[in-house]
């Protein structure tokens, strides 16, 4: 039986950034196997519909940027002319580099999603955020964060982890998410790495989808609406800054 125990919210920022630093190297080949290659349609998705809330924007922030594969689909669009991708794991953003190379409107930074100080207040058009939101230990200063740096009519888009609604399903996906997943990490980097461990039980304690809407909308977001993915096994949160 696993024992895993997920870290304290004192101590989880730093415990994330470590193991994350940790499993850089492959991250993107683990996204590839645990999702078989989904993850890839479910952030073009991400990008398109940010777009498709706000078509004049030409300023976006990529959250818990990781390696960049958002912060990458936002800079191809070529009325957005400032790319921001902010991650708190220096090694990880090392990988996001070379997918920006030679794009001088991006900009990659490290930083805090939980303290957007650098930003000023109403800066971007578009926030996305792609499997982040539950590394946060606060999630609603988090999203306060957000929203003090979208403008007035920007729109925060959130792709992350949900959950499986038919029961007959759950139960498969929970054997899958807590079982297999972590294999694909022990693969490509051996036990030692717990974030393997990590990145399921995370689940357990991140809102599901009706609860996410509903603290969203009690922070000031309008026009709240989550799409589903493979019956919920990720969900994407889209959220309007209106008054």
């Amino acid at each position: 039986m696993n024992q895993y125990k997920l870290p304290s919210q004192e101590k989880k920022p730093e415990y994330v950034r470590k193991n994350f630093d940790g499993i850089a190297k492959a991250y993107d080949r683990f996204n590839d196997w645990n999702s078989f290659f989904l993850h890839r349609i479910w952030k073009n998705w991400v990008v398109k519909e940010a777009k498709k809330e706000v078509p004049t924007a030409n300023t976006a922030l990529d959250l818990c940027c990781g390696t960049g594969d958002i912060t990458y689909r936002l800079s191809l669009d070529q009325d957005l002319k400032t790319v921001v991708g902010l991650d708190f794991s220096e090694q990880m953003l090392s990988y996001a580099f070379p997918k920006v190379e030679g794009k001088p409107h991006v900009k990659l930074t490290v930083g805090d999603a939980m303290d957007l100080k650098p930003f000023a207040d109403g800066s971007f058009d578009i926030v996305t955020m792609g499997f982040g939101l539950r590394n946060v230990s606060d999630l609603k200063k988090c999203l306060l964060e957000i929203k003090r740096v979208l403008k007035e009519d920007g729109v925060f888009v959130n792709l992350d982890v949900g959950r499986v609604r038919p029961k007959f399903l759950k139960i498969f996906a929970d054997f899958y998410f807590f079982q297999i997943v972590p294999l694909f990490g022990y693969l490509l980097y051996g036990k030692q790495n717990e974030m393997f461990d990590y990145l399921p039980h995370s689940s357990k304690t991140y809102p599901d989808q009706e609860t996410l809407s509903q603290i969203l909308t009690e922070i000031g977001f309008r026009k709240v609406r989550f799409q589903n993915f493979v019956f919920g096994n990720a969900v994407a949160h889209v959220a309007k800054k209106q008054n």
